[in-house]
């Protein structure tokens, strides 16, 4: 089951292994049940809802990709069956009715995140600090002369899902704080029609979201790497117990009907029931909610960064991904001996040890740096695509401009044999190498939408995004061949993408763009970042092909071993 279809990569020349199975939500989030019985989730990376079967599994996109909804990370139904989502990065907040037409509720809230319906009311909170939480008015929008929103509260420190609880009292999360942005710990409660806001919890494990069950103990979920959920029977006994499910950076939560509850991961995607001892049982298998850049090690270790987190693809593991760490914003990465180096396109360049789990930044207020490289002399070289350039990160962390002029649009980085850079360029649709002197010679142009770059012996591969093709350039002649087709990159086959939303909102992350990375082995495979279907694909020369993965060959191709 793959959120890009049945469509398999073709080549004449390669052997094409996936690492890992499809992913088959394109993330998960906020997480409702809705009036046919079936859990909606929406899909912050990918800018759609689907709805799944509890029973079966099965994924249905009902909110597009080419939707007016960009970015939705919460959703809720009404009284009426009418869908009401947040829609995160442009700050709107829609209505879909039962019929499937969308109408603008509010486009003046910052961020909107959590989101829950009280009756024919409707309520939205905003994930920024000092945010806001609001009743707005669905059958009397603001923007149109109708009523505006009425504010309850302010100084959330980044609200997020929140529900009705069973004293009648909004119940919402305090994600973050200015002492210390891990340990906020906190719930907080405010009547419907507006009060004074009261702390309920206190000492809670990083909160992400509230829910309460069909007997009212309330459920804080916690976004960190042990899958934490906090029960806490605030109206009851007053006991509190905590229980370790595992599943990596939980989002949100749903109970149905018989009070089972599952439960969503912003990091892995995928929908989990979880029991009350903390057990799980995967209705929609997690996986890569990405990948964006991969790398491999000199010990054969492959590495991909998933936005949320770096992740391992491991054929021999169930589910077929390991998360390594959470690191927020991993977009660009690449070994170093021990040592991994990441960009974020939020304007950093950080060195991870996987060993020690240490962390440091090297460079930041970048513009969207994406690919990443290791230079001769030790240096990490980035593509900064937003600036238009190259610079580089010394060891000292000192930060230089490699080239500028004639970029345009820099998405990655590579460097061949004899020491020299190469960089893609997806705006102008080419490949250049940077001189000694910082000007750029172009060593392949017409290329559409080119992103990740490697280097094999004296040929150089590059991916096409637009055409879902492997190009292979050589180095000496200038000669290319096409090597691969039908990738699973980018927008599923039909799908008009639409403008990019925006890279920061009220002060806060927004939407990264997407990045098919490539990187070259040791043993002369390429491993690319399929982000189409959720997987890292290994290609290899057929009669090097490794076994241990999901192997695919066009008719005519010679068999794997």
């Amino acid at each position: 089951m793959s959120r890009y279809g049945d469509r398999s990569a073709t080549s004449a020349r390669l052997a094409v292994e996936r690492l890992n199975p499809p992913n088959p939500l394109w993330g998960s989030n906020g997480v409702a049940f809705g009036p046919d019985g079936r859990l909606y989730v929406a899909q912050f990376l990918a800018g759609q809802i689907s709805a799944v079967d509890p029973a079966t599994g099965e994924v249905e996109v009902v909110v597009p990709m080419d939707s007016p909804v960009q970015s939705p990370d919460d959703l809720a139904f009404g009284a009426d069956g009418s869908m009401y989502i947040a829609d995160l990065v442009p700050g709107r907040v829609w209505r879909r009715s039962p019929d499937g037409e969308y109408t603008l509720v509010s486009g003046e809230v910052a961020n909107p995140n959590g989101i829950t319906c009280v009756g024919d009311r409707l309520f939205v909170n905003e994930m920024k600090p000092d945010g806001r939480l609001l009743e707005l008015f669905p059958d009397s929008p603001g923007h149109t002369g109708g009523r505006d929103p009425v504010v309850l509260t302010e100084g959330l420190a980044l609200g997020n899902a929140m529900q009705l609880g069973p004293d009648g009292h909004l119940y919402y999360p305090h994600m973050t704080s200015g002492r210390n942005p891990l340990l906020t710990g906190q719930v907080w409660r405010i009547p419907p029609d507006g009060g004074v806001p009261e702390v309920v919890a206190d000492d809670v494990h990083q909160p992400v979201a509230v829910r309460f069950d069909r007997g009212g103990v309330l459920h804080v979920l916690s976004r960190g790497p042990e899958g934490i959920v906090t029960r806490i029977d605030l109206h009851g006994s007053g006991s509190r117990t905590l229980v370790t499910s595992g599943v990596v950076g939980l989002d949100n939560a749903a109970f149905d009907a018989e009070n089972r509850m599952f439960v969503s991961s912003y990091a892995s995607g995928g929908v989990t029931e979880m029991h009350p001892d903390g057990r799980t049982r995967e209705l929609v298998p997690r996986g890569l909610d990405g990948p964006y850049g991969v790398t491999v090690d000199l010990g054969g270790r492959v590495y991909a960064a998933d936005h949320y987190r770096v992740a391992r693809p491991e054929p021999s593991r169930e589910g077929g991904v390991t998360t390594h760490a959470l690191l927020h914003f991993a977009h660009g990465i690449v070994a170093d001996g021990e040592l991994l180096h990441l960009t974020s396109q939020f304007g950093q360049v950080r060195t991870y040890d996987p060993g020690t789990g240490a962390t440091r930044e090297r460079a930041g207020g970048l513009r969207r740096p994406l690919g990443i490289t290791l230079a001769p002399d030790g240096s990490l070289v980035v593509a900064e695509s937003d600036a238009g350039r190259v610079v580089a990160v010394a060891a000292d962390d000192a930060v230089t401009v490699l080239a500028e002029d004639g970029l345009e649009l820099p998405v990655d980085v590579a460097f061949d044999a004899e020491g020299r850079c190469h960089v893609s360029d997806e705006r102008l649709g080419a490949v250049l190498r940077i001189e000694a002197d910082g000007a750029v010679a172009v060593v392949v142009a017409g290329l559409d939408a080119p992103q990740g770059l490697a280097v094999l012996g004296d040929e150089l591969f590059v991916v096409e995004t637009g055409p879902r093709r492997l190009r292979a350039v050589s180095l000496t002649t200038g000669e290319t061949r096409v090597d691969a087709e039908d990738l699973p990159v980018g927008a599923p086959p039909g799908v008009v993408p639409r403008a990019q939303p925006a890279l920061f909102a009220a002060g806060m992350p927004g939407m990264a763009r997407r990045f098919a990375g490539l990187a070259a082995g040791a043993d002369g495979a390429l491993l690319l970042s399929a982000n189409g279907d959720g997987t890292v694909l290994r290609l290899t020369p057929a009669r090097r092909s490794r076994t241990g993965g999901e192997s695919h060959r066009s008719p005519g191709a010679p068999e794997t071993g």
